[in-house]
């Protein structure tokens, strides 16, 4: 089953190319033939290297061309997505009688795949359960990593629904852990192998990038990520609810690619669609004119990019004091010329986190027009973050061992939709 726009492209292409070569093998060989096929050739070979350089969007990999911007746009025609459009908020605050939560209002969370059909469902009186999950690539999470936590912490909240949650860990789950899931949740280890049947070695390749050189182990693991998306992986939550209760799954846009595949597997195995809402990348505090790639997208793997829930106050002041800013080298050249917004990071952290639409929407005017210093941003910045940091801190001290077990245990949840 073809779905995504790119895939349905690629296909045309294919049939295109095949009725060239039969035309090619009609005509007899000829200088003017030897010269078409040479042409054919180098404009392939021009094509490959102008789509190479082009941005990169996958879970593997964030990177723009030229070390540039990311362009939103464009990944929502590639993968086949939707926008999440004004109309598409307000229902949710008509169903939900909710604020819509600031990372909907302000963009955050822009594209979609059938969310509107969750709604649909949802309107009709039907349920749906939520799924997320987190694979461990620092011993403590940063911001980047809680945007898709806090937002579906919102809507379980909002819709009165179940969440799963998938803890991976990408070297060691698929040799030990997979057992685990066989003892404990059978269910789910069949979905694993019958997702993983309905994946071809091209096929995936064709959706990740694949090389010859990745270990066979990656290629392995999404079937694992894909599998929570049905609720017949989870027979003692859902019992009788095989095919017909939805999963949405709020992500990065990113991780878009596992679910294209999930969504192409569903029918096959008589299973629905998952439904997805998904976010734009939170920028490294080091980016420049908000990069991706090498020093862009907020990576576990450099401490002084992220900010992380461990942080203290004075951890973040200093990260945040550093971060790039488009505001002016001084006050004077600042009240003339203003802040460039677009490059500012400070200020696209404040849009990401600042809740007070009036006060962003002050700031945004009074930074740009130069009548408000960079520091003063950064300074509201650091308390914005320590407050979201503190937070999680406190709730995270709240927590107990024996939580943890009980969370973690395999069981039935008979009150989970109310």
């Amino acid at each position: 089953m073809i779905e995504t726009m790119e895939e349905k492209a690629i296909q045309e292409i294919k049939q295109l190319l095949q009725l060239v070569d039969q035309k090619l093998s009609s005509i007899p060989s000829s200088p003017m033939k030897h010269d078409l096929i040479h042409e054919i050739k180098q404009w392939s070979d021009e094509k490959e290297e102008s789509e190479s350089m082009e941005q990169v969007v996958n879970p593997y990999e964030v990177s723009a061309k030229d070390g540039g911007k990311i362009d939103y746009d464009k990944i929502v025609e590639k993968f086949g997505c939707k926008r999440v459009y004004q109309s598409l908020i307000d229902r949710v605050y008509r169903l939900t009688s909710r604020d819509p939560h600031v990372f909907l209002r302000h963009g955050v969370f822009f594209a979609h795949r059938d969310f509107n059909e969750i709604l649909d469902s949802f309107e009709r009186g039907d349920k749906f359960y939520l799924y997320t999950g987190r694979g461990p690539s620092s011993e403590a999470l940063h911001l980047g990593h809680l945007i898709p936590f806090m937002f579906t912490k919102y809507l379980q909240e909002a819709f009165k629904v179940p969440v799963v949650i998938q803890l991976t860990d990408d070297e060691k789950f698929m040799w030990i852990l997979i057992l685990t899931l066989n003892s404990v949740c059978s269910t789910f280890y069949e979905n694993t192998l019958k997702i993983g049947k309905c994946v071809t070695v091209n096929k995936a390749k064709a959706i990740f990038g694949f090389a010859g050189e990745d270990p066979v182990g990656k290629m392995g693991f999404p079937p694992v990520q894909a599998a929570p998306s049905f609720a017949s992986s989870f027979q003692h939550l859902f019992p009788g609810k095989d095919n017909n209760l939805r999963c949405l799954i709020p992500c990065a846009i990113d991780q878009d690619p596992y679910f294209r595949m999930t969504r192409d597997v569903a029918p096959r195995l008589n299973y629905s669609k998952p439904a997805l809402i998904e976010s734009k990348f939170l920028p490294s505090l080091k980016a420049s004119t908000f990069k991706l790639g090498v020093n862009g997208k907020m990576s576990a793997s450099n401490p002084n990019s992220a900010i992380y829930v461990t942080d203290t106050t004075k951890d973040i002041k200093k990260k945040v004091n550093s971060a790039f800013s488009g505001g002016k080298d001084n006050s004077t050249e600042q009240e003339n010329a203003g802040a460039d917004l677009e490059v500012d990071i400070p200020f696209k952290y404040l849009s990401f986190f600042l809740d007070d639409d009036a006060e962003l929407e002050h700031i945004k005017k009074e930074y740009g027009e130069g009548r408000m210093l960079s520091g003063a941003v950064k300074q509201r910045l650091t308390e914005v973050l320590t407050e979201v940091v503190e937070r999680h801190r406190k709730a995270r001290a709240a927590v107990t061992n024996e939580m943890v077990d009980a969370f973690m245990a395999v069981r039935p949840l008979p009150k989970m939709f109310d």
